[in-house]
């Protein structure tokens, strides 16, 4: 019984002992395989419909010829829509040629599902062509406008900012950074013409030359004007704080005579909706019980007449 009680023993503490073996093996060898490079795995690449459609705009522009006339003016409206990408003229000729395509298949597989005649056809394909060359530009007229709206909206925030950053001791360069700064989450749109603004200036650009740029850029008549009153208050030496406070209260006044012009608009606006959507219900509303009325009992009276 002892000796069969110390077999047991021994075999457990072998057992154990080669348990603990093992582990600390395979954990040494873990280690040296973290340490080891990674094998180059080679696997079938499947290319996402983004990449896919990314390559073929890319390669549409590259090879539709494109107006050297009005490549400035699409390259000075891609930067006011936010794309400032060297490439953007290029995906824009590029989508507007894929769209142009695609919107005349469009026209061709809807005029082959109704059996359209020849010429119907031709129509359908022309005007889906006309409608998908137009509509890359919509796009960045309506990203034009949304982005100067949100610079436009923001403006008075960042006046006030920049009035308490003037007032603490910084200058008009540190002003810049420290608004781009802390307003990014609220207003990222104007934020970020702010830091171009800042890349212009460490770059040598002198001032004068960089608030224009940041005009044109924007292209916001209320941005035009915090330009010209800081190229005056720089030229003249007046104080900046002053002029920025005064400013900024002066684009809370028009903001306020924008909406009371607005609202004022509104009652004329509304004619239209409510003399054809708003008048035939109530009319049905208020007539129609009398109709329906007159209808079931005085007809059986005519006819009994």
């Amino acid at each position: 019984m002892l000796l069969l009680e110390a077999l047991l023993a021994g075999l457990a503490a072998a057992l154990g002992t080669a348990w603990v073996a093992l582990r600390i093996g395979s954990g040494r060898v873990r280690a040296v395989d973290r340490l080891r490079p990674a094998k180059a795995v080679v696997s079938a690449f499947l290319p996402s419909p983004g990449l896919v459609w990314r390559e073929l705009v890319n390669w549409a522009g590259a090879i539709v010829p494109s107006a050297p006339r009005d490549l400035p003016m699409l390259k000075r409206r891609l930067v006011r829509a936010g794309y400032r990408d060297p490439q953007a003229a290029r995906f824009f000729y590029g989508a507007r040629t894929c769209a142009a395509a695609a919107f005349a298949a469009l026209g061709l597989a809807i005029g082959l599902h109704v059996y359209a005649t020849p010429g119907q056809l031709l129509l359908a394909v022309g005007t889906g062509a006309l409608a998908g060359y137009l509509t890359p530009m919509q796009y960045l007229a309506f990203r034009i406008r949304r982005r100067q709206h949100a610079v436009r909206k923001g403006l008075p925030n960042v006046l006030d900012l920049m009035v308490v950053c003037v007032e603490s001791g910084l200058g008009l360069d540190q002003t810049v950074i420290q608004v781009a700064r802390e307003l990014m989450a609220a207003h990222p749109e104007i934020c970020d013409e702010f830091t171009v603004m800042n890349l212009e200036l460490r770059a040598g650009k002198r001032r004068v030359e960089a608030l224009h740029n940041l005009a044109e850029r924007t292209g916001v008549d209320d941005v035009k004007k915090l330009v010209a009153v800081l190229i005056q208050t720089d030229r003249f030496g007046t104080g900046i704080a002053q002029s920025l406070r005064g400013h900024a209260e002066y684009l809370r006044v028009m903001a306020r005579q924008r909406a009371e012009e607005k609202a004022a608009k509104l009652a004329v606006k509304l004619v239209f909706p409510i003399f054809f959507c708003v008048l035939p219900s109530l009319f049905v509303v208020t007539i129609g019980p009398v109709i329906t009325r007159l209808v079931r009992d005085l007809f059986p009276m005519i006819e009994n007449m």
